[in-house]
């Protein structure tokens, strides 16, 4: 089995090609430029230097969301552009459920913390049983100082890592209360290779999809959304929790 793998949901671009449960290549970018540049000549890059024609791909997983709206979207139009040419299905992966993911194995409890702005996090929690991994808290939207209680709660030594980290590091190390560490930089942000990987697993339960039927998760509305729906409304709008934005 072949499978392209693709995240763009936050700073970070990165696309991966997995073969037969091996890694065969993966191209990471975390700086500055916009994935509208870098996606596609990453793509071309990692197809010509393992020689891989997407006619022979079975499946394109990318990184569903939540993130950033604009990088979904990008995400999003690119993997549906090659299924469509390439005939074949799209895996949905959940975006923090793959940054989790690239910790497999790890002991004690696991946090990512992905930036959403205005003092939120894209965040969830996870252990891992071996490779197995387990959702504690499914992926959400939350305030920081809603989810790190969350983590206090299981009394055990607790993983952070996303691009959120340096955001919130000064509230992480006063609210904390439990022994906590945070990933090393070549495990601490998106990597396609964990959502091949992890999306190889979702397409043997059968969780693959069509073009016409992927769409991103947003979690929330986007900024311009809220806006418009506000000046529409004349009064305040609520997020998708029904708490005030």
């Amino acid at each position: 089995m072949k499978i392209l793998a693709i995240d763009s949901s936050g700073v970070t671009a990165s696309v991966a090609v997995i073969e037969d449960d091996i890694l065969k290549a993966e191209y990471t970018v975390d700086y500055k430029k916009t994935h509208s540049q870098t996606l596609l000549p990453m793509i071309a890059e990692i197809a010509r230097m393992t020689d891989t024609d997407i006619k022979e791909l079975d499946a394109i997983a990318v990184a569903a969301g939540p993130g950033s709206f604009t990088g979904l979207r990008i995400g999003a139009a690119t993997a549906k552009g090659i299924a469509f040419v390439a005939d074949i299905p799209i895996i949905p992966v959940p975006t923090v459920d793959a940054l989790a993911y690239c910790l497999v194995g790890n002991e004690g409890i696991i946090c990512p913390l992905m930036n959403a702005r205005r003092k939120e996090a894209y965040t969830g929690i996870y252990r891992f049983e071996g490779d197995r991994m387990i959702t504690l808290k499914e992926q959400c939207v939350l305030p920081l100082s809603e989810i790190l209680p969350s983590v206090n709660e299981y009394g055990e030594r607790v993983m952070f890592l996303g691009d959120g980290i340096p955001e919130f590091m000064s509230t992480i190390k006063e609210r904390v209360k439990v022994p906590y560490y945070f990933a090393p930089p070549h495990l601490a942000r998106q990597r396609a290779g964990a959502v091949g990987t992890l999306g190889q697993k979702l397409f043997e339960e059968g969780k693959a999809v069509s073009v016409g039927e992927f769409k991103p998760v947003y979690l929330r509305l986007s900024q311009a959304e809220r806006e418009r729906l506000e000046k529409e409304n004349g009064e305040s709008m609520t997020d998708f929790r029904g708490k005030h934005l």
